[in-house]
């Protein structure tokens, strides 16, 4: 399954722009692209250099160069986006297109260019890098919680720039709570973004790695694997809940552990008691908090 972004660069600089003149904040912010007459100039392509931080490290040579003689024969047909730097232009967005017009030769190079802040800069090569098709669902997930950690974003603030639901990305983030050995199934495909969802719920690690590598062995469909796990997740609970006095007390644990999607453990009885809310990382209690005050 592609964890693609449902968000072109397009939209998402407008969403910089519709901050901007919410905030009324006086520091450059990223405005629309749009491919009008006037947006566009020429420059030296010798003045343009790469974003030193850009997080994709890696072209592909050969794709490089079927790029570079496309190029050659049609011309550069989408600009690409860089930053006015006091030593040049460094580039945004379009590193790969940059990196093919030097290929075939090109003394100039269309561009649109913009004053952007560092921050913004910074963010918006994690995002382009993000709305590549080849990346697993790994890759998406720690790109994420890198906009959240190092930029300060928020989970709304994150899905509103690539597009996607508030859940979706908290979904996405939770798969890294998997155990590594589980991750590296994810990473090579042979388990699912949607398997990965599922078995953030199953927390021994034991039973998460089996059900890992039956998934990869039999092809399970994730109906197959949501069985397997409430399954498991039931006999737990039996015995668990086999020493509580009523059969309501046990409906309520089961309630709890559908709503909240993870592990709920309650120790009393009808009359007083303590219920455990068991969660693998900061988002997935912030997870569990909006289910609570939605």
């Amino acid at each position: 399954m592609k964890m693609g972004l449902g968000r072109g660069l397009d939209s998402l600089l407008r969403v910089y722009d519709e901050e901007s003149e919410k905030n009324k904040n006086p520091e450059p912010h990223i405005g629309e692209y749009q491919m009008r007459k006037g947006d566009i100039e020429q420059i030296d392509i010798d003045k343009v250099y790469p974003n030193p931080n850009q997080p994709r490290k890696n072209f592909d040579k050969d794709s490089l160069n079927e790029l570079a003689e496309s190029i050659r024969i049609h011309g550069l047909i989408q600009p690409i986006i860089v930053n006015k730097m006091p030593d040049g232009y460094m580039v945004i967005a379009g590193e790969r297109r940059y990196r093919a017009c030097k290929i075939c030769g090109l003394k100039q190079i269309d561009a649109v260019v913009k004053n952007y802040s560092n921050k913004q800069v910074a963010e918006i090569a994690i995002i382009e890098n993000l709305q590549r098709e080849d990346l697993n669902p790994v890759e998406v997930a720690k790109g994420i919680k890198k906009l959240m950690d190092e930029y300060g974003l928020t989970q709304e603030k994150v899905a509103e720039r690539i597009g996607k639901s508030r859940p979706a990305v908290a979904n996405s983030i939770r798969i890294l709570s998997l155990y590594p050995d589980v991750l590296e199934l994810v990473v090579k495909g042979k388990v699912s973004f949607g398997h990965a969802k599922i078995l953030v719920s199953v927390s021994d690690y034991a039973t998460q790695l089996m059900l890992a590598k039956k998934i990869a062995k039999d092809k399970l469909t994730v109906r197959d694997l949501e069985k397997e796990v409430d399954a498991i997740l039931g006999n737990k609970k039996k015995k668990k809940v086999s020493k509580l006095p009523s059969e309501d007390l046990q409906e309520f644990v089961s309630e709890l552990q559908r709503k909240f999607g993870t592990k709920v453990t309650v120790i009393g009885n009808d009359i007083k008691g303590r219920i455990y809310i068991d969660y693998y990382s900061r988002d997935d209690l912030d997870r569990i908090h909006d289910v609570v005050f939605r």
